[in-house]
């Protein structure tokens, strides 16, 4: 994989992962990996569901596999262990479907529409899709917050039902709405592919870099179920 936006930086370890600070047009950095072992088989073990099923060790280690879907878990558990021995809390899911609004409003605020994370403290993300669809990012020039559209803004003012002040802004904070993103006409998105593992900023008081927009990938009647590892 190769950056071809000045605000993704690739990194070839983990370690250099973890250390690299954001800084400048930076706030996404990738480790590109191509990884044995069949995940898919892994998900197989599941069936068809609905909803999201998270993965915990023992889960993971109770599984009848190949020595291909061994492999696969096995780098699993070791992704997560690298990740809690610093102090982060990673979880596995497999996700047959992911929540949406049923009353979207002027703004839709479920994982499919591109967003920020945000947090009160320093953070970030971190995420790895083993199997299935990707996530995907917007680079921030290509997006505008979608409560700085005016239309929107007019339609968010007319629910709120009050004046374009503090307590305005502090409606849109309370309901996420100003940490969701359309991309403008020229926008051309970008897929974070299967295996790498990324760290991404979020919008935290005090970050050197603004957040990274990035959403969860649309899918339909069919497609594969995802492993993903969010932290």
């Amino acid at each position: 994989m190769t950056a071809d936006h000045p605000q993704i930086q690739i990194v070839s370890s983990f370690q250099e992962l973890i250390s690299t600070p954001f800084a400048g047009e930076v706030n996404a950095l990738c480790w590109p990996r191509k990884l044995a072992g069949d995940f898919g088989e892994v998900v197989a073990q599941f069936g068809v569901g609905e909803g999201i099923t998270i993965l915990d060790e023992d889960c993971l280690k109770r599984l009848s596999l190949s020595a291909a879907g061994q492999q696969a878990v096995e780098i699993l558990l070791e992704d997560q262990r690298l990740l809690r021995e610093r102090d982060l809390d990673p979880v596995l899911n497999c996700i047959h479907g992911y929540p949406r609004d049923e009353e979207p409003g002027a703004v839709r605020t479920d994982v499919f529409s591109f967003h920020v994370d945000s947090a009160p403290v320093q953070a970030d993300t971190w995420l790895c899709t083993y199997h299935g669809p990707a996530s995907d990012g917007l680079p921030n020039e290509q997006a505008v917050r979608r409560v700085d559209v005016p239309e929107t803004r007019a339609a968010l003012l007319q629910e709120y039902g009050g004046a374009d002040d503090a307590d305005f802004l502090g409606y849109l904070s309370d309901h996420c709405y100003d940490l969701h993103y359309a991309p403008t006409t020229e926008a051309k998105p970008y897929g974070f592919g299967l295996g790498n593992l990324w760290r991404i900023a979020v919008a935290y008081p005090g970050s050197p870099v603004p957040p990274c927009i990035h959403r969860a990938p649309e899918t339909g009647p069919g497609d594969p179920p995802r492993l993903l590892l969010i932290s």
